[in-house]
């Protein structure tokens, strides 16, 4: 399922790049990123995990190993998508819909108070303030909520007809 996950995240900011890049495409290209950096620590937890289970139980240091390989595993799910993500998702992509208005600008909010809620929830984790149930459970909820409505808004209704970036007289970028 992750391995899933990164091709949807990588499909998803290819996708969106071509129309974010219209509202400025230095952060359409730092969401891009974005997007590639959280790929690339869950697939290190992939290959965290793959190691676990190809563990030989018979080994003699292999509980110490599995626990060491799990440890990892969280390790690449808090620097992806916990401290990635709110920049990404949150901030850059919030940040693009709402000056866009390829999306309800209500809704856009939720990103861009939902990243930096998540983060800091997060850095909270990473430096041992509290840990990765209870506080950060509460602060995942408007980034949670503004990545399911972003998914659901753009399949069933599409962007906003009435964006100024979709207007045919609209050139913002030299390919479009």
């Amino acid at each position: 399922m992750d391995f899933l996950l990164v091709i949807a995240n990588v499909g998803t900011a290819v996708v969106l790049y071509r129309v974010a890049r219209r509202q400025n495409e230095t952060l359409a290209i730092g969401y891009v990123a974005a997007r590639i950096i959280e790929c690339v620590f869950i697939a290190a937890g992939i290959i965290f995990v793959l190691g676990v289970v190809s563990l030989r139980q018979d080994s003699p240091d292999a509980a110490d190993l599995a626990v060491s390989l799990a440890q990892l595993k969280d390790w690449t799910f808090l620097f992806g998508p916990g401290l990635v993500v709110p920049f990404g998702n949150g901030l850059i992509l919030g940040y693009l819909m709402y000056r866009s208005g390829l999306v309800p600008r209500r809704m856009a909010w939720l990103g861009l108070i939902g990243g930096p809620l998540l983060l800091i929830g997060n850095i909270g984790v990473l430096f041992d303030a509290w840990d990765s149930s209870g506080l950060v459970n509460v602060l995942v909820i408007p980034e949670f909520i503004w990545e399911a409505f972003l998914g659901i808004y753009c399949a069933v209704w599409g962007f906003r007809k009435d964006s100024p970036i979709l207007r045919p007289a609209w050139r913002g970028d030299a390919a479009a």
